[in-house]
């Protein structure tokens, strides 16, 4: 007599989370996408902080860490922008995936960081590389380039050649050997 382990599968338990988004609020999913063993919720952007505020609090999600929050850009397909926050539930050994899409015009989304404290540092990286402006956060500066650095290095149609007037080396070299 062996001892049978049942485990529920990754889209029994997505469903959970769609099924608890939806009964909220029968707007909240947009789109389930279910590819490799992981399951995306696509949220709408108006609803994305309240979303993430139902996946961590209500009891039957507990979605009580953040791990990740990248960032697409799909130039030139609008909506441009796929923002996409990994969630975690510790307790129920759960993961799922929230995505937002995000206009090229608007690039405006409600932080996250209200609700995961952790999101801080990933929005102010994907607001210094992506452009992307986070409404709530409580500071939205650049964190890896410069203050005054202009543009966004990792949009698709940033200049890959860079800007022609850094001087090159051999310039430099000239000017210290000249002194």
């Amino acid at each position: 007599m062996g001892l049978e382990i049942v485990t529920e599968s990754s889209s029994q338990k997505a469903n959970v989370v769609v099924e608890n988004l939806r009964s909220w609020s029968p707007t909240a999913v947009a789109e389930v996408i279910e590819s490799r063993g992981e399951t995306t919720v696509v949220v709408p952007r108006n609803l994305l902080r309240d979303a993430a505020e139902r996946c961590r609090a209500d009891a039957n999600l507990q979605f009580n860490l953040l791990s990740d929050a990248t960032c697409v850009d799909r130039y030139p397909v609008e909506p441009r922008f796929e923002l996409n926050y990994y969630l975690v539930s510790i307790p129920r050994r759960d993961r799922i995936r929230l995505q937002v899409k995000v206009s090229g015009t608007d690039p405006v989304v409600d932080s996250l960081a209200p609700v995961w404290p952790g999101a801080n540092w990933l929005e102010r990286e994907i607001f210094d590389l992506f452009g992307i402006r986070f409404n709530g956060h409580p500071d939205l500066r650049r964190i890896l380039l410069p203050e005054d650095w202009e543009g966004y290095p990792l949009r698709r149609d940033y200049p890959v050649e860079g800007f022609r007037d850094v001087p090159s080396s051999r310039d430099l070299f000239k000017k210290s050997s000249m002194l």
